[in-house]
């Protein structure tokens, strides 16, 4: 068993950075899906798909869910996946370095696992001085 990785983000990012991270790594280690949340989009109406989808990720070790900007539409939709009976632990901020870095760390369990997802996020984000 292990965990699922669900990125709630808004439509195209969360699919270019699962390519991205495929094509680096090759064969991904956990299972990442998609839920893209359009600007627009009714909550109500994406719920059953996107409680489905977490179900199917959920393998019994929880899924970490991964938003692209804090207090947008994903995040908030994210935030009512939380609330589904199903043990996640939802992070913001969704960059390249945070989900190469989970994807690195497939053997961990769920709180672990976003502990170190974190710091690669927040590591991967550095100033160039040249």
């Amino acid at each position: 068993m292990a965990v699922g990785i669900l990125l709630v983000t808004h439509p195209g990012v969360g699919a270019s950075m699962r390519a991205v991270a495929t094509r680096l790594l090759g064969r991904l280690p956990l299972r990442v899906e998609l839920f893209e949340v359009g600007f627009d989009t009714d909550f109500e109406q994406l719920l059953p798909e996107a409680s489905g989808a977490l179900r199917a990720l959920d393998e019994g070790e929880g899924v970490l869910l991964m938003t692209d900007l804090f207090g947008a539409s994903p995040s908030n939709f994210a935030a009512r996946l939380g609330s589904l009976g199903i043990e996640t632990r939802r992070m913001s901020g969704l960059n390249l370095p945070m989900l190469v870095r989970a994807l690195n760390y497939a053997d961990l369990p769920l709180e672990p696992l976003a502990d170190a997802a974190s710091a690669g996020g927040k590591l991967g984000v550095m100033r160039d001085h040249g």
